[in-house]
């Protein structure tokens, strides 16, 4: 009797009808894939890097179609061939019987089945090798480091380039062979070629022979496997001493033991196939071998290497691990670009501040009181003039020369904020009408103006007329100090959507532009290079598939010259173009040769350096900064790392250019290669100005400072001791983070700098102490990068940032006014901790805000802290606080505010106040007098009453001072005051920070 199959007792219009469904649903698929192929070609055809996206494209297929066929290949022959060995009698069994059933259904279509078995395992095969397209690139673009490792003498390249692909290969192999086996003992079982019952040979001579070959050529394998792991032993973990690399037991006894593994491997593979098919026939000898290579596994790789560990290693771990210890600095340093760092000592331990320090414009000039950290939304609310700009929270910190002048700048551009209701209310609105942002917005790092608002000197939004105080003084610049002659922001952080532009010839302008009034707007339409043409009928239609948006097919806002512009971030188009580029979190927006440029640093990394030291880079440059994401990010391991790369993209044409800045890094030169040598242009076109923008790389310099605080000890002892190793201060403002302190940008001189330096600069504590043992600073000078470390006396004991920050905030008057600063609608907010060495000792600077507590937050400067030696300076100015330490280390009595005298940080007088604002200050001088006499005579109703009062006149001074920020209006302090927005408590207190209670 013929079984039939379900397929089979089918009617014909039924299995046509599954036909149509599956082809359907393949189409499906594909087209999906097809539609985004397609839009992502024309995007890269708009940025002109079509041959990145060619070329990594037929990479792919390459890889799809060479790995899917011949794994598939090798599959099904031996799925064949299996078939084909079956034996023509076979026992009769009740095993056997009730198999006829599986045979019945595939003997009639086993070539299909077969081919749809293989084909599936090809097509995983296929789908897996795609995704090494970066790793096969590469192997076949390799370039010479010009560098040995130190145990085998081979090129690092090897290890960087090539290795990677061949461990690749080898696991493909094993998949394949044993998918192999597992079908091939499968068919042989179905087909009687490998019985579990009845009388006779439980294996025909034919399955016995196609078996014991794939089981040998496993072994076969993993001889080659074994060999490669010798070469991969310097990459491995050296646990015993906290570094990667082969240390005494990897490669006095794991090294020889993978090498005797290998020659076993290859016997037991000759083994199995003659004493399986040329002499005993069976399976006794095979087992016998391949229980052989197992012992010997756990005998040779694992308890031999124990035991060295154990007995030879864990006695005297210093002398037999110098020599990996010293190959492990060695390389990391040179992984990391820490092979040129220059130190030099710092004494820093000099407790009387200089007596020029007030009157040195050279240190005053250089310190930096607004922190582009915390100032964002004080941009926002001074500069968005409308509700739906917005600045990125986050803003920037760039030098720019004005007037002769080379000053540090706090910068941001002007965005849409696309969660504005105004923006987000429609579909046209969002994307047709509020297109784009406008303007480059800076102000000086070191002065604030009106109340401790930046003193914006550029990115206006109409002709500018200076914001003044009652007396003359400007809050803002007359007119645009760094101009550019397209100011509009078509890409940036903050322009997550794309945009739909263009009109045709003598259409109206429709996309907003920037308002002219408070009622009026200009309008404005896009002309730049950017974006891709969506004129035509079959573009609208593959955007409205692409971004499921009907509106393309629907909406009347698009005409022939209309364009769509999308991947609006910079970072977002810079890693499409350059995918291997590791890339800087920090973009940040310079005007160069009058462009608006976003600049963002390109990193080539490698996690296979001989004995350099891996770490997770995402960990060692997350600080208090960087933004949590809100599930665990897996690691990225490396131990290579360059800064080959300056990308910048147009913020107005969106316009992706990649320069070469490593031009030794052979990385980037196999990726130049293997995209035809026109992938990055060369350094020399880098223009001047662009040069003069150019930072040192922050995410680079996190590791770099982590790797410092261990590898800046380079004699195997010291490092096997640790007793000199540092390590990166919690940020003080948020100890309860755990999270590292951020370095900072300064435009400062320090000792053995010839002139002021744009650097990026961090402190180091020792390790498990709080004071201060190193500052570590990155800069340009002529071009190449320069880490610099100033190391502070072992034996002298100078505060670090965390211990200087504790006793700043303990200081009495600071405590008074941080708990009257925190009130229901406001809140102290901690700058930068700016720890600058000058005349040989450390000084310490930190503004303090103030911030409401609104959904529009506006923190704004209200004091500085400064620290010196033993000193320590509380006041309104940074000009008055350091002329305070001077004073204090004289012996003179330190200077405090007097009533009407400014609350500003950047010094300078002030009317004193009128209206609701001196009204608050007299109610509050009162309160503070009739408090202090409660005091005196022990009357505590009295008490009561004038606490009351002192409460409500706060208050009242708080809401008046709100409202004088809010037309730039200086504002006094009350007689006795030691903060121009709360009244000091008067002194009898036993703690400072508290009100006092009646003697």
């Amino acid at each position: 009797m013929v079984m039939r199959t379900p397929l089979s007792r089918m009617s014909r219009r039924g299995r046509v009808t599954i036909g149509v469904l599956s082809v359907l649903l393949v189409v499906f698929i594909l087209f999906d894939k097809f539609v985004n192929l397609w839009a992502d070609y024309l995007w890269f055809k708009e940025v002109h890097y079509s041959t990145i996206f060619m070329t990594g494209l037929k990479t792919r297929l390459l890889l799809f179609f060479l790995f899917g066929m011949v794994v598939a290949g090798i599959v099904a022959a031996n799925l064949y061939l299996a078939y084909r060995t079956r034996p023509l009698l076979r026992p009769h069994s009740a095993e056997q019987h009730s198999l006829d059933r599986y045979r019945l259904a595939l003997l009639p279509r086993i070539g299909l089945w077969i081919a749809l078995a293989s084909g599936v395992i090809g097509l995983s095969a296929g789908m897996s090798a795609q995704g090494q397209w970066q790793d096969w690139l590469l192997f076949v673009n390799s370039q010479e480091f010009g560098v040995e490792d130190p145990q085998f003498g081979e090129d690092v390249s090897f290890y960087i380039f090539r290795l990677p692909f061949w461990q690749y290969l080898v696991g493909t192999g094993f998949v394949t062979i044993v998918m192999c086996v597992l079908g091939s003992v499968a068919l042989h079982y179905l087909f009687g070629g490998v019985r579990l019952q009845g009388a006779g040979d439980r294996m025909t001579g034919a399955a016995r022979v196609h078996l014991t070959s794939l089981v040998a050529a496993f072994v076969g394998l993993k001889a080659v496997a074994y060999f490669l792991d010798r070469r991969a032993l310097v990459l491995s973990e050296n646990e015993g001493v906290g570094l990667w690399g082969g240390g005494y037991t990897d490669i006095n006894a794991l090294l020889p033991a993978k090498e005797i593994l290998a020659w076993i491997a290859i016997l037991v593979a000759v083994a199995i196939l003659v004493s399986a098919n040329a002499f005993a026939r069976n399976l006794l000898w095979p087992g016998l071998a391949l229980g052989l290579l197992a012992i010997s596994a756990v005998a040779v790789g694992g308890i031999y290497p124990t035991v060295v560990q154990s007995f030879t290693v864990k006695p005297s771990p210093l002398s037999k691990e110098t020599p990996y210890i010293e190959r492990s600095i060695v390389a990391t340093r040179a992984a990391y670009g820490l092979t040129d760092v220059k130190q030099d000592d710092y004494p820093g331990n000099n407790d009387a501040p200089p007596a020029n320090l007030a009157s040195d414009q050279a240190t005053i000039s250089t310190i930096r009181l607004l922190d582009p950290n915390i100032v964002g939304p004080t941009y926002t609310q001074q500069q968005q003039v409308r509700g739906f700009y917005e600045f990125n929270e986050k803003l920037d910190i760039d030098r720019y020369t004005i007037d002769g002048q080379t000053q540090d700048y706090v910068v941001g551009v002007r965005e849409i904020n696309y969660a504005s209701g105004t923006v987000s209310k429609n579909w046209q609105n969002r994307h047709t009408i509020y297109t784009h942002g406008y303007g480059f917005v800076a102000a000086p790092a070191n002065k604030v103006v009106c109340n401790g608002q930046p003193y914006f000197v550029s990115g206006f939004l109409s002709e500018q007329t200076a914001q003044q105080t009652s007396d003359g003084k400007q809050c803002t610049s007359g007119n645009d100090l760094i101009q550019t002659p397209q100011p509009r922001i078509y890409y940036g952080e903050q322009m997550s959507d794309y945009a739909i532009v263009g009109k045709e010839g003598g259409g109206s302008d429709a996309e907003f532009d920037r308002p002219t009034s408070e009622t009026d707007a200009q309008y404005f339409t896009y002309n730049g290079s950017g974006g891709v043409a969506v004129g035509s009928m079959t573009r609208r239609l593959l955007y409205s598939m692409y971004f499921g948006e009907p509106n393309f097919l629907l909406s009347s806002v698009f005409n022939d010259k209309s364009k769509v512009l999308y991947v609006r971030d910079p970072a977002e188009r810079v890693h499409k173009v350059a995918p291997f580029l590791t890339l800087d979190k920090d973009p940040y927006p310079a005007v160069v040769d009058g462009k608006i440029l976003w600049i963002i640093d390109g990193y080539t990394t490698a996690s296979s350096y001989p004995y350099s030291q891996v770490v997770d880079w995402k960990t060692a440059t997350k600080d208090t900064q960087t933004q949590e994401m809100a599930f665990p990010e897996a690691r990225q391991d490396v131990n290579y790392v360059r800064n080959s790369v300056k990308a910048t993209v147009d913020a107005y044409t969106g316009t992706v250019t990649l320069y070469t800045f490593d031009e030794t890094d052979p990385v980037l030169k196999a990726w130049n290669k293997a995209f035809g040598g026109k992938l990055v242009k060369p350094r020399s076109e880098i223009s001047s100005d662009l040069e003069s923008h150019l930072r040192y790389p922050e995410d680079q310099f996190k590791v770099q400072r982590d790797l410092l605080s261990q590898f800046h000890v380079q004699n195997a002892q010291g490092f096997f001791s640790g007793d000199d190793f540092w390590q990166v201060p919690v940020d003080p403002a948020k100890q309860n983070s755990g999270l590292n302190q951020p370095p900072y940008f300064l435009l400062a001189k320090f000792p053995g700098q010839d002139a002021p330096t744009f650097q990026l600069t961090a402190a180091l504590n020792p390790r498990n102490r709080q004071n201060l043992a190193a500052l570590v600073s990155g800069s340009y000078v002529d071009g190449q990068p320069v880490l610099k470390v100033l190391k502070l006396p072992n034996d002298t004991r100078i505060d670090g940032p965390g211990q200087v920050w504790q006793k700043m905030t303990t200081y009495p008057q600071v405590t008074t006014d941080l708990g009257l600063f925190e009130r229901e609608n406001s809140q102290p907010v901690h700058g930068n901790l700016l720890s600058l060495p000058v005349g040989d000792g450390m000084l310490y600077v930190e503004p303090l805000y103030i911030q409401n507590k609104s959904t529009n937050p506006q923190p704004l400067v209200r004091k500085v802290l400064l620290y010196y030696g033993k000193y320590i300076a509380y006041a309104d100015s940074l000009e008055a606080g350091l002329a305070d330490l001077v004073k204090q280390s004289t012996g003179q009595q330190p200077t405090t505010p007097e009533p009407g005298e400014s609350g500003e940080a950047s010094g300078g007088q002030q009317q004193p106040a009128t209206g609701p604002v001196a009204e608050a200050v007299a109610k509050m001088n009162q309160a503070i007098a009739d408090l202090r006499a409660a005091q005196t005579s022990g009357d505590f109703e009295a008490y009561g009453r004038a606490l009351k009062a002192l409460e409500e006149a706060v208050k009242q001074y708080q809401n008046a001072l709100a409202a004088a920020e809010a037309t730039a209006t200086p504002t006094p302090a009350p007689t006795g005051a030691a903060t121009p927005s709360a009244p000091a408590v008067p002194s009898g207190s036993a703690n400072p920070g508290a009100v006092p209670s009646p003697s």
